[in-house]
């Protein structure tokens, strides 16, 4: 009965009260950010806390986490435009999110260019079966990607995009040079590690969600993006796996994706979409690497209404589509 008044107000707050489990979400990475601020405290002991602490961190919490902040990038969960802040701002950082970068680069420029020449994660150029080409890509990320991002909103002139991010970074590794010289070994363990970590993550999984790119039509979505089903990780990470229906309909809920998908199928076929059964974006991209076409194929769903293709052809429909496209 507690539990059910806590959620009645809980809703109240809320613009949708479907989202009622990402606020549960959040009260446990809270949680988590708790215990990250108990490290800074601890002397004894400190390594194999940390590994416990980072356990927790990325089984429990940080692939939720990343997808509910994808989400209320998209739809905003409450009402009250102050609390807004509470997930990039105050848990973000837990999780390896700097404050804004997330939002000024993927509501303000990924979702615009698509994924296409002027995308600053762009996959088109790499041979995208290729884990040399993918480190290079990485690394591009990793190096110059906030200075190039800071750029496009220059030269786009959103400078309310341009002062959110130069806030976020700024604010973030300030605290981060504070922290360090405070306990180096806490700032490592629960800021400045989960930002390489998860930033790595991000790019793993982008690649997988663009790896298959119709060289004729780089720009059609149903041809440049995958959708991936009867997965664990859309049941944990708010159905993140429906990655066309997401760029078709950025702001639908994520209750409604499955039924958007089922509903379009004999669309999907008519524009030779890629669906994979049973494997998510990040195990699509682990056999990417390993260039296992075979087993990718296996996984690939036959549509109504797509070309029919024995498992051969499939096989060559997929290497196709891995291969770099110039700008």
């Amino acid at each position: 009965m507690a539990a059910t008044g806590l959620n009645r107000h809980l809703v109240a707050l809320l613009h949708d009260e479907r989202d009622l489990p990402m606020v549960h979400l959040m009260l446990g990475c809270a949680m988590v950010g708790c215990l990250g601020i108990g490290m800074f405290f601890v002397k004894a002991w400190f390594w194999p806390l940390a590994v416990a602490y980072l356990l927790l961190w990325g089984l429990g919490y940080l692939d939720r986490f990343i997808l509910m902040l994808h989400c209320t990038s998209h739809r905003p969960l409450f009402k009250a435009s102050w609390m807004k802040h509470i997930i990039p701002w105050a848990i973000g950082p837990f999780f390896g999110q700097t404050p804004q970068s997330y939002f000024v680069h993927h509501i303000g420029m990924h979702h615009i260019e698509n994924n296409l020449a002027n995308d600053l994660s762009t996959t088109m150029r790499y041979q995208r079966d290729s884990f040399r080409h993918w480190l290079h890509y990485l690394v591009s990320f990793l190096g110059v990607g906030l200075p190039k991002l800071a750029a496009y909103h220059w030269r786009r002139g959103s400078k309310h995009m341009l002062r959110r991010l130069l806030i976020g970074e700024g604010a973030f590794w300030l605290l981060m040079i504070v922290l360090a010289s405070v306990n180096w070994q806490a700032t490592l363990v629960v800021f400045v590690g989960p930002v390489l970590g998860v930033r790595t993550l991000m790019m793993a999984g982008n690649w997988g969600q663009h790896a298959f790119i119709d060289p004729l039509d780089p720009g059609e979505t149903y041809r440049s993006s995958i959708t991936c089903i009867n997965t664990r990780y859309n049941v944990r990470c708010f159905n993140d796996g429906y990655h066309t229906v997401h760029h078709h309909k950025p702001r639908a809920h994520y209750t409604e994706m499955p039924g958007l998908f089922e509903s379009a199928r004999e669309a999907y076929g008519r524009e030779d979409a890629i669906v994979f059964d049973g494997i998510d974006f990040f195990q699509v991209w682990v056999l990417l690497m390993l260039r296992q076409h075979k087993a990718l194929a296996r996984r690939f769903v036959r549509l109504p209404g797509a070309p029919a293709r024995t498992d051969d052809e499939v096989v060559a429909m997929i290497a196709t589509r891995l291969r770099p496209i110039a700008a």
